[in-house]
């Protein structure tokens, strides 16, 4: 964010109203430029990375910066997803951060062999969803260099950090 991108895109997956309504609310607290895109299953999911159907139109479903996934939806489930876009070329960039109610420990470690970014239960508070939301914009879109399809084309060198190295 620090004047690198004015908005990133985050497109998350949660089939819960109730969840979906906090995160952005947390988003908005946090007072960070994102744009969040919501699908309530891992089949509109699917559609809205793909652009079929109701999304289409790409200016409507831009592509996201980053994806947080819950691992128990209909239709499709968070694991499915997850083996779905990590074995495809073009989706497989977009860093992916489970982010479920699950603390069973198959849950972590088969996100991770299925190549997940991180794992995050859940807070139980707003304040807490509120401290991760700033946490992960800070690090994902401040910190870490981005692979330049998910970054909007460039990765913009950071302050004191030169190009000799």
């Amino acid at each position: 964010m620090k004047g690198r991108q004015p908005t990133v895109t985050i497109l998350m997956a949660d089939d819960d109203d109730d969840d979906s309504m906090l995160i952005r609310e947390a988003i908005i607290v946090s007072k960070l430029p994102i744009d969040l895109h919501a699908v309530s299953n891992g089949e509109e999911l699917m559609d809205y990375l793909c652009h079929r159907g109701q999304y289409a139109d790409t200016s409507l479903a831009p592509r996201p910066g980053l994806i947080l996934l819950d691992l128990n939806m209909p239709k499709k489930n968070g694991i499915e997803v997850l083996k779905e876009i990590k074995t495809d070329p073009e989706l497989r960039p977009i860093p992916i951060i489970v982010l479920t109610t699950s603390t069973a420990e198959e849950n972590i470690d088969h996100t991770y062999s299925l190549g997940a970014n991180s794992y995050i239960v859940k807070p139980m508070t707003f304040s807490a969803l509120v401290e991760l939301m700033k946490t992960l914009g800070k690090y994902w879109f401040e910190t870490v260099e981005l692979p330049l399809a998910v970054a909007g084309g460039k990765n913009e060198q950071k302050p004191n950090q030169s190009s000799a190295n």
